[in-house]
């Protein structure tokens, strides 16, 4: 009986051992997060055809799920990291948010005007950055490969990006496409900290690059779905498009 003892619990050290081996190897199987953003690059158009790109609007439609709300959406971007955000809600009105690359704001009939400091606007300064994807070494300060997760069906490598102010950034990449399929992170607002998730789907090629036309975004309970239209790269935008409106100087003045 006691051989037998003896041999049951070697064989379940040897088992542990195995799993905890196999378990490291999983771990050292997964490819590094620069290879995974790099391949992020290529597979929606390559380094050289973003290097080409300086300025996009992009129009299309929002709406909020369950309640009836839904409206008009323009986002102008120029680099190196400009852009201004407009949604016209029917029987709401306007709701703008934007960036000169140096002050961060945003303005709405609800809201009101408002001054982004600290966190909040060194995040809307990161997510402003034009060809953010040829750039995230700059962005941030690590990124590293967190392992495999299903998203919706998909197996889909996780990376984690680690700004150096603020919360990190996780995206999952699909395994077989390389495509970004989820990005998860923790919005600053004037209401707090707000948990945020976007899905990306429908790429089709707009100027030589993949873009995601369809893309949900829950926060705050709620859900909302945006639907690209049209895009133009290399559109010619003018300089004071992006700058900040009377309501917001007023604040910068204070």
């Amino acid at each position: 009986m006691q051989c037998r003892s003896i041999a049951t619990r070697i064989a379940l050290a040897a088992a542990l051992a195995a799993a905890a081996g196999a378990r490291l190897n999983a771990a050292d199987d997964l490819p590094k997060a620069e290879t995974i953003l790099e391949r992020y690059i290529e597979v929606t158009g390559g380094r050289a055809v973003y290097e080409k790109t300086h300025s996009e609007i992009a129009t299309g439609s929002m709406e909020i799920a369950g309640m009836g709300i839904a409206g008009k959406v323009t986002l102008y971007s120029a680099e190196p990291n400009q852009n201004l955000t407009e949604i016209e809600i029917t029987g709401i009105g306007k709701l703008l948010e934007g960036t000169d690359g140096k002050v961060a704001w945003s303005l709405s009939a609800m809201q009101g005007p408002h001054l982004k400091e600290g966190p909040e606007r060194s995040m809307a300064l990161r997510e402003a950055r034009f060809n953010a994807q040829l750039h995230w070494r700059d962005l941030y300060k690590q990124a590293e490969t967190a392992g495999v997760e299903s998203v919706e069906g998909q197996d889909c490598y996780k990376v984690v990006l680690t700004p150096a102010e603020g919360n990190p950034v996780t995206r999952y990449f699909d395994k077989q496409s390389g495509l970004l399929v989820k990005t998860a992170m923790t919005v600053k607002s004037p209401m707090g900290d707000i948990p945020v998730e976007s899905m990306e789907s429908d790429y089709r090629k707009e100027g030589g690059l993949l873009v995601a036309h369809k893309l949900v975004q829950k926060a705050a309970s709620q859900q909302i779905s945006f639907t690209v239209e049209s895009v133009k790269f290399n559109a010619e935008i003018p300089k004071d498009k992006f700058e900040a409106p009377e309501e917001v100087k007023a604040l910068m003045k204070k």
